[in-house]
């Protein structure tokens, strides 16, 4: 089980990815802002989505865990 967490603070702007998705290595899972700047965050290996811990609009700390991928 891998687990995807916020590189640093900020609000997620969408998600890209949905549970049950098969994603390869660096794809981009969702989009973050933060310091004014839009910033994807990638599925650190191929895997399956499990879940999906945030919705759109959340405010996220750094290193909160935002998907879990198998």
């Amino acid at each position: 089980m891998i687990e995807v967490t916020a590189p640093m603070n900020g609000k997620i702007i969408k998600i890209l990815a949905t549970v049950g998705q098969k994603v390869a290595e660096d794809e981009d899972l969702l989009i973050m802002e933060a310091m004014k700047m839009e910033m994807p965050v990638g599925s650190p290996e191929a895997g399956t989505v499990k879940e999906i811990k945030v919705q759109a609009g959340d405010t996220v700390s750094v290193e909160q865990v935002l998907i879990v991928i198998e």
